[in-house]
């Protein structure tokens, strides 16, 4: 693959040093740019550098500890346990994947939990990681609260993604990295910052009406998919990633934009583990699993039937070589975090 358009190796290098002049080491500040730059990629707007600047002021408020003493605490050959000493999320996430990859090369399965971080991005983009290790993986972390629990009125399960990577036997990995809302919050916010509409049926005001106002959804409830399981499937995510772990859960995520009052301690969850711990043949399974499923009599409209992560992956191809495109937002922001 070519070199990274150069406009964007320059902003690339703007980012690297407004993290360090906020007290990130050099180390961290590249971890914490490339995870950025990818989501910009990938086209994942609403975890890329419109957040910039809310990390570089909860690092300034002494909620996010730029100059982390991080323990790793080994339990056994395959099980690890995190303490990120409220450091940004990306390095501790960036950490507890290589860790992860890790203990699974050594004993076939490796285990890691995550207590005292942050926000750390798109789960998919450390899935890739160990998927290009040719190893399958299972990613979980908690957020903070936003999705009211099946037949409760307040919010408090966070959009609690789940995330689930596969080698495929081709350049193009299975990387499954969804909410269990509607759609992310990270989506509305950027369309609240950038005063665009949210779709419909995805999201109540506070008043418990349905709403395509971003600002008035981030006031009330995101719809979770499919009604009580996925009110479910949040509330596991947070004992996995929260109970589990250590971290915060059961509503106790700080939200990074609006709550100040103390660093968010959220939890991860890390599985990896070897493609022939029971076959030999893997990738040729899975090969075949894909093509059999692609082979399907499609719909009216649907020119590929495509597994998840193809999208994606077409993205990133098509913007690596192009110029990044800053909201104009985004650029007051960037703006404002160099003086």
């Amino acid at each position: 693959m070519e070199k990274v358009n150069l406009k964007t190796q320059n902003l690339k290098k703007e980012i690297i040093e407004i993290f360090k002049k906020f007290g990130l080491n050099k180390n961290h500040a590249l971890i914490s740019t490339n995870a950025l730059i990818n989501a910009e990629l990938v086209g994942a707007y609403g975890h890329g550098l419109s957040r910039l600047r809310m990390y570089c002021e909860r690092i300034s408020k002494n909620l996010i500890n730029p100059k982390p003493k991080i323990k790793i605490k080994k339990i056994s050959n395959s099980i690890s346990h995190i303490d990120a000493d409220d450091a940004i999320g990306f390095v501790a996430a960036d950490l507890a994947i290589k860790q992860a990859i890790k203990n699974a090369k050594k004993t076939g399965i490796g285990l890691v939990g995550v207590k005292n971080s942050g926000h750390y991005g798109l789960s998919g983009y450390y899935a890739e990681q160990a998927v290009k290790k040719n190893l399958i993986t299972m990613i979980y972390t908690n957020a903070p609260p936003a999705i009211a629990p099946y037949g409760a009125l307040k919010s408090l399960f966070g959009t609690n993604p789940i995330c689930f990577g596969s080698p495929t036997g081709s350049k193009v990995p299975f990387i499954l990295d969804t909410s269990i809302s509607m759609i992310n919050r990270g989506k509305i916010r950027f369309a609240a910052k950038n005063n665009k509409k949210i779709p419909e049926g995805v999201a109540l005001n506070k008043f418990g009406k349905p709403t395509t106002n971003a600002k008035e959804a981030l006031q009330g409830v995101q719809l979770p998919i499919a009604g009580f399981r996925g009110s479910g499937l949040a509330w596991m995510v947070d004992i996995l990633s929260g109970v589990l772990t250590g971290g915060n859960h059961s509503g106790r995520v700080k939200d990074p934009f609006d709550d100040f009052s103390g660093p968010q301690n959220i939890g991860h969850l890390f599985i990896t583990f070897k493609t022939n711990l029971f076959v030999k043949n893997y990738n040729l399974r899975i090969k075949d699993n894909i093509k059999k499923i692609k082979k399907l009599p499609k719909i009216k409209g649907v020119k590929e039937i495509v597994y998840p992560g193809q999208n994606k992956y077409k993205r990133f191809s098509v913007n690596f070589k192009k110029e990044i495109k800053l909201t104009k937002n985004t650029k007051k922001d960037l703006d404002f975090l160099k003086r």
